[in-house]
């Protein structure tokens, strides 16, 4: 089971141990209750399967995007650095020669405000059908997409997929909805054109098992590593930044509404931050005025307060300003692993504009 981070009394957070208990750990409560989701998993497993062969022998009807796009997905719910990860897709393309766009469903309000902090220039489309998305998206003069966690949204048919798997919570048995994590099993990466593992706080050996683990149940699977690194401390308002080395021997305090909150606490231990004490919501966590005020209010003491970028675009707004300064972290995409693999995709993607 993965450590847990120390956490405040409040009812969202508390809700979150609850999910992140029964989805992870190794008590007889926790083992209880993931048998008694058995079934419903097994009921999930069983629609994912039918929903995906009428897909398949085109039952169901998938619409061909009137751009060329590479959707960026997972096989689990958050937590696998996609975000970063379809930002530097995004750049990458625009710096081969490419105008792309980001499309998304925006769900939760975070993610196209950190698209749009990341890559500035880079027009970013909220639309939950995809393929409208994409057609906005032309408009606006891209000629390729990215769609951020689409691998799901079979509907919309675009030219690839790059799906993301991380090291940090990866686990020999992958538990289907809802009694763990995983949206569809391990096999779904036979639609991919490329898997990328990511780790944050797990190390390169980890990543490289989780690679051998994966290529053992998709023979001649596609794959990469990346290293999800943290960057600098910036100030959540303002343009100060700062050495995250400065966290080193301080007592800090995280705030954190992301798929995995416990990757990015051992991120911050392992720059050297001696006692952490965390404010833990739900991903996406919508934060209110109440909620931000509660949460300055626990941060008593701490050196430095910290959040991810995700978290600062809707904490900053509501800041204190009596209350210790806010910064955020972003996670630096380096590729360690498959970077001409990459390379060759998105060339691919590319060429894919005179066909379309």
């Amino acid at each position: 089971m993965p450590p847990q981070p120390p956490d405040a009394n409040g009812g969202a957070r508390e809700a979150t141990n609850v999910v992140d208990r029964i989805w992870h750990g190794t008590d007889p409560v926790s083992r209880l209750a993931r048998l008694a989701l058995a079934p419903a998993a097994a009921l999930y497993r069983g629609i994912i399967a039918a929903r995906g062969a009428l897909y398949d022998f085109g039952v169901f009807p998938a619409r061909r995007t009137v751009l060329p796009a590479l959707s960026v997905g997972n096989l689990s719910v958050g937590g696998t650095g996609k975000t970063p990860v379809s930002a530097y897709i995004a750049a990458r393309l625009r710096d081969r020669g490419g105008q792309p766009a980001i499309v998304l469903r925006g769900y939760g309000g975070d993610e196209p405000l950190v698209h749009a902090t990341l890559n500035p220039d880079i027009p970013v489309v909220v639309s939950a059908d995809r393929v409208a998305g994409v057609a906005k998206a032309r408009v606006l003069g891209a000629d390729v997409a990215v769609l951020d966690d689409a691998f799901q949204h079979r509907r919309a048919d675009r030219w690839g997929d790059v799906v993301l798997v991380s090291a940090d919570s990866w686990s020999a048995k992958q538990r289907l909805l809802p009694a763990g994590p995983w949206r569809e099993p391990v096999r779904g990466l036979r639609r991919a054109a490329l898997t990328i593992v990511t780790r944050k706080a797990a190390s390169a050996d980890d990543a490289r098992e989780v690679v051998a683990a994966l290529k053992a149940t998709v023979p001649g699977l596609a794959t990469a590593i990346v290293w999800l690194a943290p960057g600098r401390l910036r100030a959540a308002r303002g343009t100060e930044a700062r050495s995250l080395e400065e966290i080193a021997g301080k007592r800090i305090h995280v705030i954190a509404a992301i798929g995995n909150p416990v990757a990015f606490i051992r991120q911050l231990e392992m720059a050297g931050a001696i006692t952490v004490t965390t404010s833990i919501f739900p991903d996406h966590y919508d934060f209110t005025p109440a909620d931000t005020a509660r949460i300055a209010l626990e941060t008593g003491g701490a050196g430095f307060v910290v959040c991810t970028l995700k978290d600062a675009v809707k904490l900053a707004p509501h800041w204190p300003p009596e209350a210790p300064r806010l910064w955020y972290v972003s996670q630096h995409v380096n590729v360690e692993q498959g970077l001409d693999t990459l390379d060759l995709l998105l060339d691919g993607l590319l060429a894919a504009r005179s066909t379309f």
